[in-house]
C-alpha cells in the first residue's frame, strides 16, 4: 500500500528545492531569500505561540489544528537552526583553506 505524503507547512523539503531552483532563474541574492525564510520562520512562531495561549486559556477551537501550528513552528525553528550551523560550518571550512 503506497500513501502520498504531504508537506506540512509553507517550508516543506520540495517548496526549498523549487524556490532555490527559483532564486537561481530570478537572480534573487541569497541573502533575500534569507530574510524572506527568517520571516517565515517568525510568522510560525507567531501562529505556534497564539495556539499554545488559546489552548492555556481555552480559547482553542481545533484541537488537533492547535497542535499542528505549534508542530510547524517547532520544525521550522529546527530546520532554520539547521541551516545556520551548516552555514557556520561551510564559513569554518572556507577559513581553514590554505591558498
Amino acid at each position: 500500500m503506497e500513501k502520498n505524503i504531504q508537506g506540512v507547512g509553507r517550508l516543506s523539503t520540495a517548496d526549498l528545492l523549487k524556490k532555490g531552483s527559483e532564486t537561481q532563474k530570478s537572480g534573487e541574492s541569497f541573502s533575500d531569500v534569507l530574510k524572506e525564510t527568517i520571516g517565515e520562520v517568525n510568522d510560525l512562531q507567531k501562529e505556534g505561540q497564539k495556539a499554545m495561549s488559546d489552548i492555556a486559556t481555552g480559547q482553542v477551537k481545533d484541537l488537533h489544528q492547535a497542535a499542528i501550528a505549534i508542530d510547524k513552528a517547532e520544525l521550522s525553528m529546527k530546520m532554520m537552526l539547521e541551516v545556520r550551523n551548516k552555514a557556520i560550518n561551510a564559513y569554518k571550512e572556507i577559513l581553514r583553506t590554505q591558498i
